[in-house]
């Protein structure tokens, strides 16, 4: 079951992956979890992919002399800790025990080398010690090539372009609120790229790297050459390390960021890449969030104090008019004054006419009694008025002019804590805007790539520079022996 699985899974990637280590590490990781059994598998593949490779390594460190020497091979097992290759040398070594007499005969032909050919040898060795420029410059450019070419493993580069946006309120807003926020004028984004700069750079970014794709392990992989891998495992030697082996480009311009970053296998340089684009997008929208949660978290509490005191002054309002039994104290105040004119007015009307009945008439005729009387109701009863406007009964100890002041005193307040909570309202949805305008997106330009071909060392740059180097310092240390020799 597990083996049809593993076939499976084998079927799914590509030859290429099945053979990388750092795919299958990755895989193994993954599916942990998911598939232990499945997971184990892969891992099985793995340490026999490094054992491969670990023989391949020392097989090629070996010369084809050494390679065909029994006693040679039989002190190199002796010395080997890993069973794959000590497997392999026993296979060697039987192998070559079965071609001895064939082996003895190119060993009888060796020995006749002619002597004179390597006194020739010696000679050309011993007067390459008469020429300082051929043991300073060149034999130096030589054992650099040889090692470029030979030995220096390869590193892959995957890039990748993003930029950082920002949405625009205006157009998904409308009139008022694209004023609310200020005609869609947002911060300054000019920094946002070096901000993610900086933090592509940083520890925390290699920390997380090594956690999710175990970058340290990659680098210090006993399959890269000496001068290539990570050899110091302290931190600062790890962070110097990886910001060489990674690079962000910033276009002043368009604000593009070029993400390049080097791998030993062109899928985990991929994989690289691919991880600090999605860890930058996280770190590009969390930033914009902390200041601005904070604000709308005061706002939000300042708008429910102030809703808290809005509440406070209707209770208050609407106690008072349930305690004095009206609606509007004023509206009651301008109609007892109105009645009020109202009996002036009559009474003023029936002493005219009282006068005029006085002069035709005695003072005991029918109609002046009559007219009598009716102003003295209406005396009474303005007299009633203006007693409820100066008290409005035995028990009220406020007079309606006191009641009215009382009423307007609160209606202000209930009308300063509505505008206030207004005022609020409009500063909540602006923070709520602001809180949007804050929002930052971290948009591929161009996905990570996938190289074909390794872009490190670059061997012929890289041998003409050495030249070039060690010949500019043989030709001014040459000028300053002969200089000094001058002047001795």
């Amino acid at each position: 079951m597990i083996e049809k699985k593993f076939e499976e899974f084998r079927d799914s990637i590509t030859k290429e992956e099945f053979n990388n280590i750092d795919f299958l590490k990755i895989k193994v990781d993954e599916l942990e979890f998911l598939d232990p059994e499945l997971s184990k598998r892969i891992n099985i593949r793995v340490k026999n992919l490094k054992n491969h490779k670990e023989f391949n390594f020392f097989k090629n460190n070996l010369s084809e002399e050494q390679w065909n020497n029994l006693d040679y091979l039989k002190l190199k097992k002796n010395n080997q800790k890993n069973e794959f290759i000590i497997k392999k040398i026993d296979e060697r070594i039987e192998l070559l025990t079965t071609l001895l007499p064939s082996n003895k005969q190119e060993e009888a032909i060796n020995e006749r080398i002619d002597s004179t050919e390597i006194t020739n040898y010696r000679l050309v060795l011993k007067n390459c010690f008469k020429y300082p420029f051929i043991i300073l410059v060149i034999i130096p450019t030589i054992i650099f090539s040889l090692y470029q070419l030979i030995i220096a493993s390869d590193r892959y580069q995957s890039e990748a372009k993003v930029i950082v946006q920002q949405p625009d309120t205006t157009t998904t807003l409308d009139t008022s609120m694209a004023l609310l926020s200020g005609l869609g004028v947002g911060s300054a984004s000019g920094t946002d790229p070096e901000i993610l700069k900086t933090y592509i750079y940083s520890t925390d970014m290699l920390e997380f790297l090594d956690e999710k794709i175990h970058l340290r392990d990659h680098y210090t992989n006993q399959s890269i050459d000496i001068f290539s891998r990570l050899i110091k495992d302290d931190k600062e030697s790890f962070l110097t390390y990886y910001q060489k082996h990674i690079s962000v480009d910033i276009d002043s311009n368009s604000g593009i960021l070029s993400i390049y970053a080097q791998g030993f296998s062109s899928i985990f340089s991929n994989l690289l890449v691919k991880t600090i684009v999605k860890r930058s997008e996280w770190y590009i929208n969390s930033i914009g969030h902390q200041l601005a949660e904070a604000q709308l978290d005061f706002v939000k509490q300042e708008q429910k104090n102030i809703e808290e005191k809005l509440k406070l002054a209707q209770s208050h309002l609407l106690k008072f008019q349930q305690k004095y039994n009206l609606l509007d104290p004023t509206v009651e105040g301008v109609a007892l004054q109105k009645i009020a004119y109202t009996l002036e007015g009559q009474i003023t009307a029936k002493e005219a006419e009282l006068k005029t009945a006085r002069h035709i008439m005695s003072d005991n005729a029918p109609k002046v009694l009559t007219l009598k009387q009716e102003i003295s109701g209406l005396k009474m009863q303005l007299e009633n008025e203006r007693n409820k406007l100066a008290t409005r009964g035995k028990e009220d100890k406020y007079s309606v002019g006191d009641i009215l002041a009382k009423y307007a005193d609160l209606k202000v307040d209930n009308e300063l804590a509505l505008k206030a909570y207004t005022s609020s309202q409009v500063s909540l949805e602006k923070s709520r805007i602001e809180t949007y305008r804050q929002l930052k997106y971290l948009v591929i330009v161009e996905n990570p790539t996938l190289p074909d071909n390794n872009k490190y060392p670059e061997i012929p740059y890289n041998i003409v520079l050495f030249f070039i180097i060690l010949a500019m310092g043989y030709g001014v240390g040459r000028i300053i022996f002969l200089t000094i020799k001058e002047i001795k």
